[in-house]
């Protein structure tokens, strides 16, 4: 969207301090990468002009062309109008300094197992992955734009990536990530649903998801900005746990002896421990989130059916 800038903006400073008024006076809702109103134009009026997104104070006294000016005018009265994440208007956005392309065809990414991949999931001191340089297959299901699976092969260097979503949309910006990072000879992209589309009996060392986990009423309830992206890569059933529970079930025979699986799941941890009370979920915390995402080793599932298998035998007898 074209908008001509006020004449007595001039520098940077002028218009973030403007793009900050404007976002506060709409009312704006965020949480795809930020969320407040001071970080997103930070963010919109730096990567507007493709600088640095975390050297803000270095440009603030800028002067800007009229181009310039003009073109994060129109940055701020689109993110206003239009109600659309940053993230689509610009079509970038960062994990852990990370970039990566969006567009609306795919989620945009901001998944708590991003900070733990790149800060912690290999430690040794949580004992997950004691060495990194030992998983050699590794899946990131419901891969959306494809992030996760950049980010591991990042961390996990001698890992071969297979990446899953039922998206043909979704996947399409996944294979221009995975092209961008040079990665086309490690991260193989599969369209299908959960384990399906993979070749019959490969095990993974390492399964990373961050499935759809919202609730229905949830969803109904969404503001635009999260109406804006793709509603089935939010969805996860009445309960928001239809794809987690899939998941659960179908694991254990796609996990490696020693392997592992690492889940992002929102607010669902009291349903999820009601659902499958016979799993010892481990729940990792992260900066901003507690309880939100678990993991689970090889060994942990039990070989008896799963919890909800055993409730619905009960009511038959």
């Amino acid at each position: 969207m074209s908008a001509t800038c006020p004449p007595e903006f001039r520098t940077l400073r002028d218009l973030f301090r403007y793009a900050i008024t404007r976002f506060e006076e709409a009312e704006l809702v965020f949480g795809h990468g930020t969320d407040n109103a001071l970080d997103e134009a930070a963010f919109m009026v730096l990567e507007g002009l493709k600088l640095p997104v975390d050297r803000l104070d270095v440009f603030l006294d800028a002067r800007l062309t009229q181009s310039e000016k003009d073109r994060l005018a129109g940055l701020v009265e689109a993110r206003v109008s239009t109600r659309k994440p940053a993230a689509y208007l610009l079509n970038r956005t960062y994990i852990q300094g990370v970039p990566f392309y969006v567009d609306e065809r795919a989620i945009v990414p901001r998944s708590f197992i991003g900070e733990l991949l790149m800060t912690g999931l290999a430690d040794p001191e949580r004992g997950l992955v004691d060495d990194p340089d030992s998983v050699g297959n590794l899946l990131d299901l419901c891969t959306g734009g494809g992030s996760l699976a950049i980010l591991a092969a990042r961390v996990f260097l001698n890992a071969r990536i297979d990446a899953v979503d039922l998206s043909a949309d979704a996947l399409a910006v996944a294979a221009r990530n995975v092209e961008e990072h040079g990665l086309e000879d490690r991260v193989t992209l599969y369209l299908g649903d959960l384990f399906a589309p993979l070749p019959q009996g490969r095990r993974y060392d390492l399964i990373l998801t961050n499935p759809p986990y919202v609730t229905q009423s949830a969803v109904d309830a969404f503001p635009p900005e999260y109406r804006a992206e793709p509603t089935m890569a939010h969805l996860g059933g009445e309960d928001g746990l239809e794809l987690v529970a899939k998941i659960l079930d179908q694991a254990p025979a796609r996990l490696a002896p020693g392997g592992g699986l690492i889940c992002e799941i929102g607010m669902g941890r009291e349903a999820l421990e009601a659902l499958r009370p016979d799993l010892p979920f481990l729940w990792l915390d992260t900066a901003t989130s507690a309880g939100e995402v678990f993991w689970l080793s090889a060994d942990d599932f039990p070989t008896a059916p799963s919890a909800k298998a055993r409730k619905v035998e009960r009511r038959r007898s």
